[in-house]
């Protein structure tokens, strides 16, 4: 192929990249009727440049540390697993539960399944997951504080004060980033002091998360891994984080 049409390649990759926030060696050569060897080579030229994180089987968007995506851009990315990974937690609530759920796409699809769900309080910081729980059978407990445009949460020291007044059977945390060993992760301060709370008043806490989400960290640290449950993301995890959320005794949910 010319060298026009390799350039081409590459940058049309970048776009999937950004759309879905990952791509993989398979789909791409399929897609431009390339050889895999060529898609590695444009994926380990790709990472050169720093524009993305080669994997064993494809390639990673780079989530710059601090970066705060809006919620409807956010929702776009790694949606069907988003959507599995929602509808498999909501299997784990039972009737009677009271339970806080964190703002975020991921846990938006938690809220999306409670439907018949009875006799529910749910603690939210998430304006985006309170409109999907207002109904006559589940009681909504909405935090109070500062609003924050990108992600439709609240959060400051109201919504900190008001938490502390609740203790609850289960959490479910979204995270921007989760690594085994270091522990769990989002870009935003105010955040993480409120989930911080949310983990301390909780019986038991469930990270709900995608696999594109591990070996990550953001600008903030949240929670070690040891506070943590139970988590429910895809298939795609490494292997090696999955031996070791096992190996510390984290029940792992797999879609």
């Amino acid at each position: 192929m010319s060298e026009i049409s390799t350039i081409e390649r590459r940058v049309k990759i970048l776009n999937v990249l950004n759309s879905k926030g990952q791509v993989t060696v398979n789909e791409l050569s399929n897609t431009y009727n390339v050889s895999e060897v060529t898609i590695r080579n444009d994926l380990s030229h790709l990472e050169k440049k720093g524009l993305l994180i080669k994997t064993r089987g494809g390639g990673l968007k780079i989530q710059r540390v601090g970066i705060d995506q809006q919620l409807n851009e956010k929702a776009k990315i790694h949606s069907k697993e988003k959507q599995a990974i929602g509808k498999k937690a909501a299997e784990i609530i039972n009737d009677n539960d009271t339970i806080i759920i964190d703002s975020g796409t991921t846990t938006e699809e938690v809220a999306k399944n409670l439907v018949g769900k009875k006799n529910l309080t749910v603690i939210t910081n998430g304006m985006n997951i309170a409109s999907q729980l207002i109904r006559d059978d589940i009681r909504v407990i909405l935090l109070g504080g500062i609003v924050r445009s990108t992600s439709f949460s609240v959060v400051g020291a109201v919504a900190e004060n008001n938490i502390k007044n609740f203790f609850c059977d289960k959490c479910f945390i979204g995270v921007d980033g989760i690594d085994s060993e270091a522990g769990i992760f989002t870009p935003i301060p105010e955040e993480a002091n409120l989930n911080k709370l949310m983990i301390e008043n909780s019986k038991e806490v469930i990270v709900v998360t995608d696999s594109s989400k591990f070996k990550r960290k953001s600008f903030c640290y949240i929670s070690s891994i040891d506070k943590i449950n139970m988590v429910i993301t895809d298939s795609k995890i490494p292997e090696d984080e999955l031996q070791i959320l096992h190996n510390k005794g984290i029940k792992v949910i797999l879609i």
